[in-house]
């Protein structure tokens, strides 16, 4: 797809695999009304709160950047709700979306789903298999994020026709009816040898999403690129992609991965 893109905001280009730079909130309405297929967000989880985790055996600070700084209740809500309707717009009626969170963010992203006229499929529970150890022995080990997948409200009484791959799904899945809790463990160091990003996502997680909701040639959306691993999934599963990002250095992570992977080296 052609967008009417300032060329200070075209990041990169090659074939059906497009990075923007710059605010989310403003390159989105510079995409057409109606011409996603699918949109992955992984939007700040507002986790940096100046607390400490584990990581390799090493404590770590939460803290992820500026842009996951808390925020007041009402501006959490604020927030999810300004960019979903945007998504909003682009997106098909009868294409979906997916979202993930934690416990920080979710609930409010839900809300702002239904308030926007979105009708929640499902709630994929994310188990990670090797989560790090809670050190404050105060709560259970945080092992899971959540995933909702969305559809349109065309109208009080109507809902998009959204794809779903059940076949594909019930094959990989042994013969049997794929339920909504999915293990996968945290995103493995091969993935990262173009670069580190704090809340990247498995590979194997979004080839998963994408697989369940499109099909070959679909165009898919990320407001949220960070390492650009939905863009990567993306371009393994043959379908289009549009990655938009305000840091110039996640375009760049993202581009050296894009630039691996065609050489069909697995990162």
């Amino acid at each position: 797809m052609d967008l009417n893109i300032p060329k200070k905001n075209l990041f990169f280009k090659e074939n059906s695999f497009q990075l923007l730079l710059g605010d989310s909130f403003s390159l989105l309405k510079k995409i057409p009304e109606k011409s996603i297929d699918m949109i992955f967000a992984d939007p700040p989880y507002f986790l940096s709160n100046g607390g400490i985790s584990v990581q390799s055996g090493k404590m770590v600070s939460v803290n992820k950047a500026t842009w996951d700084m808390g925020m007041k209740t009402e501006d959490k809500l604020k927030y999810n709700r300004r960019w979903i309707k945007e998504c909003k717009r682009v997106l098909k009626d009868d294409g979906t979306i997916w979202i993930s969170g934690t416990m920080h963010n979710i609930y409010y992203v839900g809300v702002a789903l239904e308030l926007e006229g979105f009708s929640i499929i499902n709630n994929v529970t994310w188990q990670k298999t090797n989560p790090p150890p809670n050190i404050s022995t105060r709560a259970f080990t945080h092992s899971t994020e959540t995933i909702l997948w969305a559809r349109k409200q065309l109208t009080p009484k109507k809902k998009g026709k959204h794809l779903f791959n059940y076949q594909d799904m019930k094959e990989i899945n042994g013969g049997k009816q794929m339920k909504d809790v999915w293990q996968f463990s945290l995103t493995p160091k091969r993935e990262k040898q173009a670069g580190k990003f704090p809340t990247q996502k498995p590979l194997a997680l979004l080839e998963r999403i994408i697989l369940s909701s499109t099909k070959e040639g679909d165009l898919i959306l990320d407001p949220f690129n960070g390492s650009g691993t939905t863009g990567i999934a993306a371009y393994n599963l043959n379908r289009r992609y549009i990655g938009i990002d305000l840091e110039k250095e996640y375009l760049e992570l993202t581009k050296t991965r894009y630039n691996i992977i065609k050489d069909q080296v697995i990162i």
